[in-house]
């Protein structure tokens, strides 16, 4: 089965090769590709992608085909299978680079070098390309790091880069964070670098590498620690599920399960009594004005709990929607069944041959109204695109009569 859907989006023409595994390479290729660029991706020749044997497994997938893993974050785009550890292998690489606008990987420091394929060889054959990296401390190509041989993964990212270290129960451990946001952001933040540079290169003529280190991607969106050390000297630790200085603006408890309230200005707490039907708490001295609140805090996010409990999610989100800045705290069963994601087309279906045809994916959360974005396709199967993406380049059956004998690429 082959991936990569008919091109559209605002990438539409941008060509990807993609050296990527795991999750923060293959997550910002992702989202290139729902955007619509061409995404193909190089696999060695046995396995693959780590994640394609992954899991979670649907019970039809007696055959074990469809990782939910590899599904997520390879959807739509094509795959070649190469065998980079040969000379006929790097050959192909090579020839093939020039075709191509980016080239992204998530190895290891100096993996792509001893391959014989660094930055500086591609950029010499193609002066245009974008050569971008993901790597858990980054490159010495932009910043040398004492860490930089060090590998990394998701928990290691969040634990340097200052997430952990505020996250968790107020004064308890660190706690990391669930999704795994230490592969995620730094991918997130690698798009926005390759699509900056590709625009460069289109003005220049040159590209350039480029690169996200996992633990600065981290840092960089815990900004609030850095403004807090250096203009207030403070040294924040685990906060709870409560803002350090808004107030209220955090997680209170309903009678079957938590909300999110973030009331912190005072028309807006008004606001929240009155629909809670406990306007009468303001005539309360140590609630009655926002400095009141602020020197209060403990007793005033008691009190809302207190308030909150009596309700449900949804009695609450009828009293409080619309009224104030509210959500409840939702299970992917209820995100399943919620109107808004239905609306943004954010659980979207994939057709996976000889399954149920309601698996679904998270969408694309970028909406464009002139060239929509989104899921292109399901992931493709291990080299199933090798031959066309070889031959769309320009590669002559004799060449690819070449490198099979070679054992390049796999025979058909």
């Amino acid at each position: 089965m082959s991936g990569g859907g008919e091109a559209s989006g605002p990438l539409a023409g941008l060509k990807v090769l993609d050296f990527t595994q795991a999750l923060a390479g293959p997550f910002c290729t992702q989202n290139l590709c729902d955007l619509g660029a061409e995404v193909v991706k190089v696999e060695g020749l046995r396995g693959g992608d780590l994640s394609r044997n992954s899991g979670p497994f649907h019970e039809a997938d007696t055959e074990r085909r469809y990782s939910g893993y590899f599904q997520s974050i390879n959807r739509g785009k094509k795959s070649i299978a190469v065998d980079l550890k040969s000379p006929a292998g790097v050959e192909l690489i090579k020839r093939l680079v020039p075709s191509f606008d980016v080239v992204v990987e998530n190895f290891r420091v100096g993996v792509m070098d001893r391959l014989g394929l660094s930055y500086e060889t591609l950029a010499a054959l193609h002066p245009p390309l974008v050569y971008a990296a993901i790597r858990g401390f980054g490159d010495p190509r932009t910043g040398e790091s004492p860490y930089v041989e060090w590998p990394a993964y998701d928990v290691v990212a969040q634990a340097m880069g200052g997430m952990m270290g505020i996250t968790g129960p107020a004064g308890g451990p660190p706690t990391k964070i669930g999704p795994g946001v230490g592969d995620t952001v730094p991918a997130l933040y690698l798009a926005l670098g390759i699509v900056s540079a590709v625009l460069d290169a289109r003005r220049t003529g040159v590209g350039q590498f480029v690169d996200v280190a996992m633990a600065d991607a981290v840092l960089g969106v815990c900004e609030r620690i850095v403004h807090q050390y250096s203009f207030a000297h403070q040294v924040p630790g685990p906060e709870g599920s409560h803002h350090p200085f808004l107030l209220p603006f955090g997680i209170y408890p309903a009678a079957d399960g938590f909300v999110a309230i973030a009331c912190p200005g005072d028309p807006f707490f008004r606001a929240l009594l009155a629909a809670l039907d406990a306007g009468a708490v303001l005539e309360e001295p140590a609630f009655a004005t926002p400095k009141a609140r602020a020197g209060n805090r403990a007793a005033v996010i008691e009190r809302l709990s207190a308030l909150t409990a009596a309700f449900t999610k949804a009695q609450l989100q009828a009293r409080l929607g619309g009224v104030v800045p509210f959500g409840p705290v939702m299970t992917i069963e209820e995100i399943a069944h919620d109107a808004h994601f239905a609306a943004r087309a954010m659980l979207e279906p994939l057709a996976l041959p000889g399954l149920p045809d309601t698996l679904r994916v998270a969408g694309q959360p970028i909406k464009f109204a002139r060239t929509p974005a989104g899921v292109r396709g399901p992931a493709p199967d291990l080299g199933a695109d090798t031959t066309a993406v070889l031959k769309s380049h320009g590669f002559a059956d004799d060449d690819l009569a070449r490198w099979r004998e070679a054992g390049a690429i796999p025979t058909e």
